[in-house]
Protein backbone atom coordinates (compact mmCIF):
# COMPACT_ATOMS: atom_id res chain seq x y z
CA UNK A 1 0.00 0.00 0.00
CA UNK A 2 2.83 2.40 0.90
CA UNK A 3 4.38 1.79 -2.53
CA UNK A 4 1.13 2.91 -4.14
CA UNK A 5 1.16 6.15 -2.13
CA UNK A 6 4.77 6.80 -3.18
CA UNK A 7 3.89 6.02 -6.80
CA UNK A 8 0.95 8.46 -6.72
CA UNK A 9 3.12 11.13 -5.07
CA UNK A 10 5.75 10.76 -7.77
CA UNK A 11 3.15 10.82 -10.55
CA UNK A 12 1.47 13.95 -9.14
CA UNK A 13 4.83 15.68 -8.80
CA UNK A 14 5.84 14.66 -12.31
CA UNK A 15 2.59 15.77 -13.93
CA UNK A 16 2.63 19.14 -12.19
CA UNK A 17 6.33 19.56 -12.94
CA UNK A 18 5.63 18.87 -16.60
CA UNK A 19 2.88 21.49 -16.60
CA UNK A 20 5.33 24.15 -15.45
CA UNK A 21 4.49 24.20 -11.76
CA UNK A 22 7.24 22.87 -9.54
CA UNK A 23 6.46 19.25 -8.75
CA UNK A 24 8.11 19.69 -5.36
CA UNK A 25 5.24 21.93 -4.30
CA UNK A 26 3.16 18.76 -4.29
CA UNK A 27 5.74 16.04 -3.79
CA UNK A 28 7.30 17.37 -0.58
CA UNK A 29 4.01 17.87 1.30
CA UNK A 30 2.73 14.46 0.16
CA UNK A 31 5.92 12.74 1.32
CA UNK A 32 6.01 14.54 4.68
CA UNK A 33 2.30 14.60 5.54
CA UNK A 34 0.98 11.36 4.06
CA UNK A 35 4.08 9.17 4.02
CA UNK A 36 5.77 10.35 7.21
CA UNK A 37 9.07 11.02 5.46
CA UNK A 38 11.34 13.44 7.38
CA UNK A 39 11.56 16.95 5.89
CA UNK A 40 15.25 16.72 4.99
CA UNK A 41 14.75 13.42 3.16
CA UNK A 42 11.65 14.64 1.31
CA UNK A 43 13.45 17.73 0.07
CA UNK A 44 16.50 15.67 -0.87
CA UNK A 45 14.35 13.27 -2.88
CA UNK A 46 12.73 16.22 -4.62
CA UNK A 47 16.11 17.72 -5.53
CA UNK A 48 17.37 14.34 -6.72
CA UNK A 49 14.43 14.06 -9.14
CA UNK A 50 15.61 17.26 -10.85
CA UNK A 51 18.65 15.49 -12.30
CA UNK A 52 16.89 13.17 -14.78
CA UNK A 53 14.25 15.82 -15.58
CA UNK A 54 16.94 18.40 -16.31
CA UNK A 55 18.87 15.95 -18.50
CA UNK A 56 15.76 15.07 -20.53
CA UNK A 57 14.75 18.75 -20.83
CA UNK A 58 18.24 19.69 -21.97
CA UNK A 59 18.18 17.00 -24.68
CA UNK A 60 14.69 17.96 -25.87
CA UNK A 61 15.51 21.67 -26.05
CA UNK A 62 18.83 20.97 -27.79
CA UNK A 63 17.14 18.78 -30.43
CA UNK A 64 14.48 21.47 -30.94
CA UNK A 65 17.12 24.13 -31.47
CA UNK A 66 15.94 26.05 -28.42
CA UNK A 67 19.18 25.76 -26.45
CA UNK A 68 21.53 28.71 -26.31
CA UNK A 69 24.73 26.77 -25.70
CA UNK A 70 26.69 29.98 -25.03
CA UNK A 71 24.86 30.50 -21.72
CA UNK A 72 25.00 26.93 -20.43
CA UNK A 73 28.25 27.25 -18.50
CA UNK A 74 27.24 30.62 -17.03
CA UNK A 75 24.11 29.07 -15.54
CA UNK A 76 25.02 25.41 -14.95
CA UNK A 77 28.26 25.92 -13.05
CA UNK A 78 26.96 28.48 -10.50
CA UNK A 79 23.71 26.53 -10.10
CA UNK A 80 25.63 23.33 -9.37
CA UNK A 81 28.02 25.00 -6.93
CA UNK A 82 25.21 26.79 -5.09
CA UNK A 83 23.14 23.61 -4.94
CA UNK A 84 26.00 21.72 -3.30
CA UNK A 85 26.73 24.62 -0.91
CA UNK A 86 23.07 24.95 0.10
CA UNK A 87 22.76 21.19 0.49
CA UNK A 88 25.64 21.23 2.95
CA UNK A 89 24.26 24.32 4.72
CA UNK A 90 20.76 22.93 5.18
CA UNK A 91 22.06 19.86 7.02
CA UNK A 92 22.57 22.05 10.07
CA UNK A 93 19.00 23.35 10.06
CA UNK A 94 16.46 21.46 12.23
CA UNK A 95 13.67 19.69 10.32
CA UNK A 96 10.97 21.82 11.99
CA UNK A 97 12.62 25.06 10.87
CA UNK A 98 13.05 23.66 7.38
CA UNK A 99 9.36 22.70 7.33
CA UNK A 100 8.31 26.21 8.41
CA UNK A 101 10.59 27.79 5.82
CA UNK A 102 9.19 25.58 3.07
CA UNK A 103 5.64 26.38 4.18
CA UNK A 104 6.41 30.11 4.09
CA UNK A 105 7.87 29.65 0.61
CA UNK A 106 4.68 27.90 -0.56
CA UNK A 107 2.53 30.70 0.91
CA UNK A 108 4.60 33.39 -0.84
CA UNK A 109 4.52 31.41 -4.09
CA UNK A 110 0.73 31.11 -3.84
CA UNK A 111 0.38 34.84 -3.23
CA UNK A 112 2.64 35.61 -6.18
CA UNK A 113 0.67 33.28 -8.45
CA UNK A 114 -2.63 34.84 -7.34
CA UNK A 115 -1.40 38.39 -7.96
CA UNK A 116 0.06 37.42 -11.34
CA UNK A 117 -3.20 35.68 -12.30
CA UNK A 118 -5.32 38.69 -11.36
CA UNK A 119 -3.02 41.03 -13.31
CA UNK A 120 -3.21 38.71 -16.29
CA UNK A 121 -7.01 38.68 -16.17
CA UNK A 122 -7.18 42.46 -15.88
CA UNK A 123 -4.73 42.88 -18.75
CA UNK A 124 -6.82 40.60 -20.95
CA UNK A 125 -9.98 42.56 -20.21
CA UNK A 126 -8.32 45.88 -20.98
CA UNK A 127 -7.04 44.58 -24.31
CA UNK A 128 -10.53 43.32 -25.12
CA UNK A 129 -12.06 46.72 -24.33
CA UNK A 130 -9.48 48.53 -26.42
CA UNK A 131 -10.20 46.32 -29.43
CA UNK A 132 -13.95 46.77 -29.05
CA UNK A 133 -13.66 50.55 -28.71
CA UNK A 134 -11.26 50.91 -31.65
Amino acid sequence: MRFLVYLCAGAAGGVLGGMGMGGGCVLIPILTVFCGVPQHLAQSVNLLTFLPMAAVSLCVHAKSGLLDARGVLWTAVPATLLSVACGLFVQGIPGGALRVGFGAFLCLLSLYQAVTGVKSLRGGREKGRGAAAG
